[in-house]
């Protein structure tokens, strides 16, 4: 019997079976018909040299039907070549391959991996800040080339649409410094004292570190998912086909934007906060709004505002350039915006409060 895949012949006393052509998975079905016809009358010389085209879906039925058949007659197999008989050993075990779970780490390899990916990060952000820098140099060879009309509109989505939010952070704060300063303070008669406290952490400290934050969680959280989602449409990648640069069209107007907005935003913080201690020490301790008014006067200093104003544009860049660079990290899928976006919020947020720590300690030695 002569057939496209299996030729079937009777020599002597055994059966020749001559495989050819293409054992694939289209042609098994065909193949199966044939090898259900065969008897186990004689043994069987099994010749595979003509076949041109062995898939797993063929090897897997020539091992059904050799183990089948040498059950009842002896089987010999010829003409096999050394890809076909690789091919056989890997599948005649059970037909499947055993997956391992994998091996558990211990707490060294975890460090040593977290590390490595730390030191990963700090070099891609730094070769981030260079793209920056060189798109900023640009910027100012070329000052025609300045994005005005992005600039004005991200002011206005970091700092206007910012100031709600921003306003009541500041005021509670401020509320919450003085009362828990004036339960203190009123046991050693000294409630005017509360003025000094209010005003000086207000502008020294807290109100730069807070609208810091909450700019963090607000805007640079927004700059990571719309970049990344830029990323992910392939936007950045026709920019770039288009031959413009994405740092300079993406990146500059924002940090430039959150570096305006962010001084004016703590100025309205300092204001805020200090009127929400006002309305603290006069419900707590009785304090006048015009006692207040004149004991500000007295102690707040202007080195105070200038030393909370300079950290703004520092906390402004740090905020911006996170949020831009987690954004361009973001991979092709949508997961992985929100992995980004919560690990620029986690990085500005922590690299505020260290800053901020920074500059007490510099602020500190300089005896300012």
């Amino acid at each position: 019997m002569i057939n496209e895949y299996l030729s079937i012949e009777k020599n002597n006393d055994r059966l020749v079976l001559k495989a050819k052509g293409e054992w694939t998975l289209s042609s098994v079905p065909e193949i199966e018909r044939i090898l259900q016809r065969i008897t186990y009358e004689l043994p069987i010389t099994w010749d595979v040299s003509a076949v041109r085209e062995f898939d797993s879906a063929g090897v897997l039925l020539f091992t059904e039907y050799f183990k089948a058949f040498s059950g009842h007659t002896p089987v010999e197999v010829a003409g096999y070549t050394k890809n076909q008989k690789e091919m056989y050993d890997l599948l005649k075990e059970d037909g499947h391959v055993v997956i391992k779970p994998p091996r558990e780490e211990n707490l060294l390899e975890t460090v040593g991996k977290n590390t490595i990916m730390l030191l990963k990060d700090m070099k891609e952000f730094i070769e981030f800040l260079g793209h920056v820098f060189y798109a900023f140099l640009h910027m100012i060879i070329h000052p025609r080339e300045i994005r005005m009309k992005e600039i004005v509109y991200h002011i206005h989505q970091a700092g206007f649409n910012a100031l709600i939010i921003i306003g009541l952070t500041s005021f509670l704060v401020g509320m919450v410094i003085a009362y828990q300063g004036a339960v203190q303070l009123a046991k050693f008669g000294a409630d005017i004292f509360i003025v000094d406290t209010v005003a000086i952490s207000i502008t020294r400290e807290l109100g730069p570190m807070i609208t810091a934050i909450v700019i963090a969680g607000r805007s640079g959280s927004s700059y990571t998912a719309e970049i990344g989602a830029m990323k992910i449409t392939e936007e950045i990648a026709a920019m770039r086909t288009m031959g413009f640069d994405p740092y300079a069209y993406l990146v500059l107007p924002r940090i430039i934007a959150m570096m305006v907005a962010l001084p004016l935003l703590i100025f309205f913080a300092d204001i805020v906060g200090i009127f929400g201690g006002m309305v603290a020490s006069g419900m707590q301790l009785g304090i006048s709004m015009t006692q207040f008014i004149d004991r500000l006067y007295e102690v707040l200093e202007v080195k105070h505002y200038i030393l909370g104003m300079i950290k703004g544009p520092v906390f402004a860049f740090l905020i911006a350039s996170v949020g831009a660079f987690r954004g361009f990290q973001v991979s092709h899928n949508t997961e992985s915006i929100g992995l980004h976006t919560t690990a620029s919020v986690v990085n500005g947020i922590f690299l505020v409060i260290a800053f901020d720590a920074l500059f007490s300690v510099i602020y500190t030695e300089l005896d300012l």
